[in-house]
């Protein structure tokens, strides 16, 4: 009676610890679920920060990445190495996350990076002033927003604005206040297509697909590609998931295509030349594509003539290739130089084009002869390109890919290539083309909004 009394009071307490250790390894179970959920990417996104260590990053600081990368490469990796000594002083992982005292060079990623969407989580304290650098650049701002003696520089409007932009351009302050209190987390979404930045914090939209200005050269778009700076400045910081993930030409077109489109009207239907005049039978169409025959050329033009307009084309280049856009042509002779101008659009590698250094104002989204386009925002031969052409009384401004390349007014252009006059450079209307030069170049989704 007393054995069996025992073997069941033994029964129970064994039960009863067997239970509590089924517990407790069920907590630390869950305890590293939510360790491993921590810095653990979504689907189609890569982990910028392990949890475990700094692999992937090396110090930074504000520094023109095109200098950076134009550094011989011992003075380079000299540079990085005093950088990244002094980062790793003030930088540690704690419980999976990346965490910063305030001080100290920059975290910034050993990769560049082109067209991308960033997550990432921070945690500050007052008085704490941050930011992230996107391909190097300052920045999507962090701001302690209660701190009043920064409210005169916009701390008061919150964080996630575009702050190194100048005063009263889009994305400079974030369109709301999103800002949680300290002690909670915080979360940002940034999408960048060229130059053009579009961030969301904790849910809400604070910049809507503005231009990120240049902070170290305005008259020049920003880096083609560059690295993820996560800065340093005045008060700890932590960070956590920092996901990123790289977007393709296809998807960047159709950000690009799906912002600010009211108002435009299709001018090539993608089926025949209806609406269109010139040597047609110079160019094909198929599959919603039109494209000059090789070795064939001269100017198609639509029948419509226009005065101030913006038009947005894709565009797609083979190795060497050459054409152009026409802009307010009359209908005919050389667009180049009897039509307001023609827009360049060659492939930048130019091998096939010319075997001798071109001129400045014949590269791509140049006013062929009187104003030169930026280099290094074409995307490979064979992909298409987005092109966005603003004509505005005598002035032009050509953004490809989301970055603008050419910004000028063509009433005070006296200087031209070969001292050639461009006696068409003042029309205020004209037609719309392309200027085939036997190259098959080809053209999709052509649309014009009147101004």
């Amino acid at each position: 009676m007393n054995t069996v009394l025992f073997t069941h009071v033994h029964m129970k307490l064994f039960m009863r610890i067997t239970s509590l250790t089924g517990l407790l390894a069920f907590a630390l179970l869950v305890g590293c679920a939510t360790i491993n959920r921590a810095n653990n990417p979504p689907a189609g996104f890569t982990a910028l920060f392990n949890g475990t260590d700094l692999a992937g990053w090396r110090g930074g600081d504000t520094f023109d990445h095109r200098k950076y990368l134009d550094m011989p490469e011992d003075k380079r990796a000299e540079q990085d190495a005093k950088w990244t000594e002094d980062m790793k002083k003030h930088w540690s992982v704690q419980n999976g996350e990346f965490v910063n005292d305030g001080n100290g060079k920059y975290a910034t990623t050993t990769k560049d990076y082109g067209d991308f969407e960033l997550f990432v989580d921070y945690k500050t304290v007052a008085k704490a002033d941050s930011g992230i650098y996107l391909r190097g650049v300052p920045q999507v701002q962090i701001w302690d927003f209660t701190e009043t003696a920064k409210f005169s520089i916009g701390a008061d409007k919150g964080s996630g604005g575009l702050w190194n932009n100048s005063p009263g351009t889009p994305g400079k302050d974030p369109l709301v206040l999103a800002d949680k209190p300290f002690g909670e987390w915080n979360k940002f979404r940034i999408l960048m297509v060229g130059s053009r930045v579009t961030v969301w914090l904790n849910g809400k939209l604070v910049v809507d697909h503005a231009n990120m200005e240049n902070y170290y050269d305005r008259k020049k778009g920003i880096p083609a590609k560059g690295p993820i700076q996560l800065q340093t400045h005045g008060g700890e910081i932590r960070w956590r998931n920092v996901f990123i993930r790289e977007i393709g030409t296809a998807e960047a077109n159709k950000i690009l295509a799906s912002k600010g489109g009211t108002g435009f009207q299709s001018v090539f239907n993608g089926k025949d030349f209806s609406g269109w005049s010139g040597p047609v039978d110079n160019y094909d169409i198929q599959d919603g594509t039109v494209t000059c025959k090789p070795k064939k050329g001269g100017t198609i033009f639509t029948k419509e003539q226009y005065g101030d307009f913006v038009a947005r084309v894709e565009f797609k280049l083979p190795a060497g290739g050459n054409n152009g856009l026409a802009i307010r042509y009359p209908g005919t002779g050389d667009t180049a130089y009897v039509g307001m101008c023609e827009l360049q659009v060659l492939d930048e590698n130019y091998e096939k084009v010319t075997k001798s250094k071109l001129d400045p104002r014949q590269v791509h989204g140049s006013a062929y002869g009187m104003a030169a386009a930026q280099l290094g925002y074409q995307r490979p031969v064979g992909e298409w390109n987005f092109q966005e052409v603003t004509v505005k009384g005598s002035k032009i401004k050509v953004e490809l890919n989301g970055v603008v390349i050419l910004d000028t007014d063509l009433s005070t252009a006296t200087d031209f290539m070969a001292k050639s006059p461009h006696p068409g450079k003042d029309r205020t209307s004209g037609h719309f083309g392309f200027a085939g030069h036997n190259d098959p170049v080809s053209f999709r989704n052509v649309s014009i909004k009147k101004l």
